[in-house]
């Protein structure tokens, strides 16, 4: 139903001249204001804008006292605007001063007021304040008169957005749109970086809001919404990962909602309206986002990503603009913020420009955590609402190692987190300085530091960290970064080029580890209940061995007239290493009969990551050439704890006694029985834990290049007979409780241990 306005349009018209006017941000607004009044037919209309300590300020009215403006404010849920504030949802009453929030505030004079109608300003989904209008005749608003609140409200955000109000706010208080904010999330990698935010899909800022000509608006929607359309039934059809990483579901999601009429009808009525479709599209997800936002709901949550991702692309098609960042827009400093991400859309990044990553989503299985780690980028995930939070080169502080994030942070803040990067830097110099030392504890035992690699960007880090070798490189992350299969010369080549950079140092190769967790889109994965203990690894090889023998021939090629080493992962009796060992000896004929020349020597070994093996070692160290405890898994199945699981990882530390005796009875039989053993996983990169690793026996262990100099700092310090003599009879039956990880703390701090 309309109202006494007189048309959006005409209103809209208004308001471009008001915006072009070259006077200040202050009377713009009162301009505004006085204009909205005047439309609506309204005795009042009032601006209150957000600040960063949560008041609503008074910053702009027609009708009220003039004196109460940057004079007035009232803080969220605080009165009948603090209400609209809170809830990001218009008010539209007859008699306002019937209505249990409302508030009287005398310095204003709107007691005489009776109608009311107040609009959130919104960007985002995100409130920056609340648009007024009252009269004095008890009446409801009309749609069309809250439309034309709602658009004005939108003209003003950008005004926000733009920092044009800033200035003028009282007694220079900052906005809530420019507030500092601290926010916590989940550790994926160690670091700290110091920057400026990059969104990884860059929020369109629309700068043309007014439409001149609405039909052709019309069909500029219409000519986008359908060559979305056309294009997710591209990728979909085409069933495999497509550049930008979504996963067949996404893209189920987004094409469900591109086809949904009652979301494209409500942009076209906005652009009925007087907006162009770009601000249309802006303004109907800003609304939605609100909404949906205040849910408890997380299916409907998790929609209004699908949402915002959806209403992105499109507002791209509108104006042309690839998906993704510019690469040249990308400042020295970046971090990167998205609500997700493709392990190959990381790497098209320049690794020497970006300082850390932000991500709504993901966990440490993640392909993005896989190669952020790989290339020693801090990672912090599970932070919520961080795209809404940041605009495009904010300020941004992340620390990995606590999971916090600082955006837009104070001076002092980013003093204190220079001087911690600054620190960082002092002891990986010394680290550095220690690479070309021989890993020789204090007590002269030979230790072999490796380290674990999975592409192509870490083989740089064996030269800079001085690793003796690769005890791990994990062959199915060259699968998860690409959108096809690899073919055989693909694979074969990756391998060379591992073993060339490698030279005299030994590679251990894993095959494929695929399935549970470590989905390949291009592989159609199976629903499980518990992937990690599902159909994955070489359980997935053996029952589909063209992939194994694919891989297992690239390997042979690669290695022609060099040494190599293979484990077989996630075994979980003898006789799957003997049937793996079968395929490797049949591609081995298989070259022989193409007169390729063979490696000069082949070991297999496993990688002894399920606890069933304990009770098999006589026997496995009778079939395999080596063996690398996997200790991530073997202590996740040992203890039936879910490493990603936030509720029971903390409950159950590796240094307990139980796992420590498994630990030491494999290392203890691999002796007996002259099979070379490594440990590789996170305890071999924590200089607490890897010393306990040495106090038992190991004495090969693998981990992340960051972490060969810090371990390698505490084997240099360390008498690990001593340390031996006083574990060891603590892991004995009977000896009592103990806290193991306080015993190697009190070790290393009487004699000098760096941990």
């Amino acid at each position: 139903m309309r109202g006494n306005l007189a048309g959006p349009r005409v209103l809209l018209r208004r308001l471009r001249e008001v915006m072009a006017d070259q006077s200040s941000a202050q009377e713009r607004l009162d301009k505004i204001v006085v204009l909205i009044a005047a439309n609506v037919v309204a005795e009042v209309c009032s601006v209150y804008i957000l600040r960063a300590d949560g008041r609503l300020e008074l910053y702009a009215t027609e009708g009220l006292n003039a004196s109460a403006v940057h004079q007035t404010s009232l803080s969220v849920n605080e009165g009948l605007v603090g209400l609209i504030a809170a809830e990001a949802r218009p008010l539209n009453l007859p008699n306002a001063q019937a209505h249990p929030s409302f508030a009287y505030l005398p310095e204003t004079g709107e007691e005489i007021y009776n109608s009311f109608l107040g609009v959130p300003i919104l960007r985002a989904g995100r409130t920056l304040g609340v648009l007024v209008v009252q009269n004095k005749a008890h009446r409801t608003y009309y749609e069309d008169e809250v439309e034309a609140l709602q658009t004005t409200a939108m003209v003003i955000a950008e005004m926000l957005a733009a920092a044009e109000l800033e200035a003028i706010s009282h007694q220079g208080a900052r906005l809530d749109l420019t507030r500092s904010l601290h926010l916590t999330g989940l550790s994926l990698v160690d670091g700290v970086g110091l920057g400026h935010a990059v969104l990884h899909e860059p929020r369109v800022v629309v700068t043309n809001l007014i439409a001149e000509d609405i039909e052709r608006e019309v069909e500029r929607l219409e000519k986008a919404v359908n060559t979305m359309r056309v294009s997710l039934d591209d990728m979909l059809s085409r069933g495999e990962m497509v550049q930008h990483g979504e996963h067949r579901e996404v893209l189920e999601a987004y094409r469900m909602f591109a086809q949904d009429r009652g979301w494209v009808r409500r942009i076209e009525e906005a652009i009925r309206n007087g907006l162009t479709a770009e601000a249309a599209v802006e303004k109907v997800q800003s609304d939605t986002r609100a909404r949906m936002l205040r849910q408890t709901d997380p299916y409907l949550r998790e929609r209004l990503h699908d949402l915002d991702d959806l209403a992105n692309r499109l507002m791209r098609e509108l104006i042309g603009r690839p998906h993704g960042a510019v690469a040249a827009d990308l400042p020295k400093d970046a971090i990167i913020i998205a609500r997700t991400m493709g392990a190959a859309e990381l790497l098209d990044y320049d690794r020497n420009c970006v300082r850390g990553l932000i991500l709504e989503e993901s966990g440490p299985t993640s392909h993005v955590a896989i190669v952020a780690r790989a290339l020693g980028i801090a990672t912090v995930a599970q932070v919520p609402d961080i795209v809404s939070l940041v605009e495009g080169g904010d300020a941004v502080i992340i620390d990995g190692e606590l999971g916090q994030v600082h955006l837009r942070p104070s001076a002092d803040v980013e003093n204190a987190f220079a001087e911690k990067v600054r620190f960082r830097a002092r002891r990986q110099a010394q680290f550095r300085r220690l690479r070309n030392k021989p890993s020789i504890s204090r007590d002269k035992q030979d230790v072999t530091l490796q380290l674990n690699a999975g592409l192509v960007v870490d083989l740089p880090h064996l030269d800079e960290s001085g690793a003796a070798g690769i005890g791990l490189f994990r062959t199915e992350l060259q699968f998860m970064v690409v959108s096809t299969f690899p073919r055989m010369t693909e694979q074969c080549a990756l391998y060379s080029q591992v073993l060339d950079s490698a030279g005299s140092r030994p590679v251990t190769f894993r095959s494929l580890d695929i399935g549970g967790d470590k989905v390949l889109p291009y592989i159609r994965s199976i629903q499980e209940e518990n992937p990690a203990m599902g159909w994955r690894a070489i359980r997935l090889g053996l029952d589909r061995p063209g992939l194994l023998r694919t891989q297992i021939r690239a390997l042979l090629r690669a290695a022609s007239g060099r040494e190599l080493k293979l484990m077989f992962p996630m075994v979980s009796d003898v006789s799957e290493f003997e049937q793996a060992k079968v395929l490797v000896e049949r591609e081995l004929r298989h070259l022989g009969r193409h007169k390729h020349r063979p490696p000069d020597k082949v070991r297999l070994g496993v990688m002894l990551e399920v606890p069933s093996l304990l009770y098999q070692l006589e026997d496995l160290f009778q079939a395999v050439d080596f063996v690398s405890v996997g200790s991530n898994d073997l202590f996740q199945f040992f203890n039936a704890v879910d490493r990603g699981n936030t509720r029971v990882a903390e409950r159950f530390d590796p240094l307990n006694v139980s796992f420590l005796r498994a630990l030491k009875k494999i290392v203890d039989e691999a002796n007996g029985a002259h099979v070379p053993v490594t440990l590789c996983g996170e305890m071999a990169g924590k200089p607490l834990e890897a010393m306990a690793l040495l106090a038992l026996g190991y004495r090969d262990i693998s981990m992340s290049p960051s972490s060969i100099g810090p371990v390698k700092a505490m084997l240099l310090k360390l008498d690990i007979g001593r340390l031996r003599a006083r574990l060891l009879p603590r892991l004995e039956p009977g000896s009592g409780a103990v806290n193991i990880r306080q015993l190697l703390r009190t070790f290393a701090d009487e004699h000098g241990v760096q941990v």
